[in-house]
Parts: structure tokens; sequence; C-alpha cells
């Protein structure tokens, strides 16, 4: 069983090198209450996982309950629509939950021929991998993540989930009680 870190407790998601500002308890409800009309999967079902990479990153939607049909099937639609979206340029999803001035956003969706962007379903939700081989574009898609996960505090978490393997590329499915950040 995963406990919570107190950084995650408070609001605060730790990125190695990167200071990422605590979300307001006002800002989170805020942007689940937003989140919860763009976004069709319950997000106390889920968990948003953020991992760097230094080409980019990969974001993952990952339902609690591995054996939760619904929210895996409105995850998976979710993220490929929004991949395809986002590969288009048109980053006006996370927009209307976090807002215009969201770091990174305009970045990216002025670079987006720059950017690879690719969906995949995962055994228990999906995921997108953003890349780019312009630095300047793969810093706008971590301070992307850095706010996702200063915003998605209490339903994010930063780095591979548990049981992830990197090394083997296949994300592995785990519990409810892991999943918790």
């Amino acid at each position: 069983m995963r406990k919570p870190t107190l950084a995650l407790a408070l609001g605060v998601a730790l990125v190695p090198g990167h200071a990422v500002e605590p979300a307001t308890p006002a800002r989170l409800d805020e942007v689940a209450e937003r989140g919860a009309h763009v976004m069709p999967f319950d997000l106390d079902k889920t968990v948003h996982v953020f991992n760097k990479s230094e080409n980019g990153g990969i974001q993952q939607v990952i339902a609690k309950d591995a054996h939760d049909a619904e929210q895996i099937g409105l995850i998976r639609r979710h993220l490929a629509h929004i991949a395809a979206r986002f590969a288009q340029g048109d980053f006006s999803g996370p927009a209307r939950i976090h807002g215009r001035e969201m770091p990174g956003l305009a970045e990216m969706s002025a670079g987006a021929p720059q950017l690879d962007i690719v969906y995949r379903d995962l055994p228990n939700g999906g995921q997108i991998d953003y890349s780019s081989k312009q630095p300047a574009l793969v810093g706008a898609i971590h301070r992307y993540f850095d706010a996702q996960l200063s915003d998605h505090a209490r339903h994010a978490i930063s780095g591979h989930p548990p049981g992830h393997h990197p090394e083997s590329g296949t994300p592995q499915p785990f519990s409810a009680e892991e999943a918790k950040p």
C-alpha cells in the first residue's frame, strides 16, 4: 500500500529539478469542477500520472480499479480524442479546465507541427506520449506537466505509477490502494 506523502497531502507536486507552486484548496476545487465538464471519467476513480522524459513526457490516466471497464473506456475515448486535437495544435480542453494562461499551453499550440503526440491504450486506462526535438517545446511540455500536477494534486502523481517497470515499457495495472496519491 502506498502512503501519501506530506507534499501531496498539502497539494504540492514534487518534480525533480522543478519547484511547483502548490495550488490552493480553492483552486483545486475550481479545477475539479471545470474538469468534470471536460473529462468524462470520474477523477476520484482515476489517477493522472505525469512522467517527464528527456524529449518530453508521458501522461497516463489510470483507473484505480483495474476491473472498472466503464472508467477505462471513458479514459481511453477521452485521451484518444484529445491527443488527436493536440496533434492539430488544439489545446482548448486544458485551457477550459486550467485557464488560457496555463504554463506551456501557448508554446505547445504554436509549436504543434514540431510535437509528436501519440496516444495508446493501457490495460487500465490510456496514455499520451509527448515528444519534440526542439528544446523549447520540451520545456513547454515540462511546464505543462508541472501545472497539471499542481492543479490536479488530489488526483495526480509524478513519475511512474506503482507496478510500472520503465525498462519493460509495459505499465502494469495496480490496485486502488496503490493508486491513492
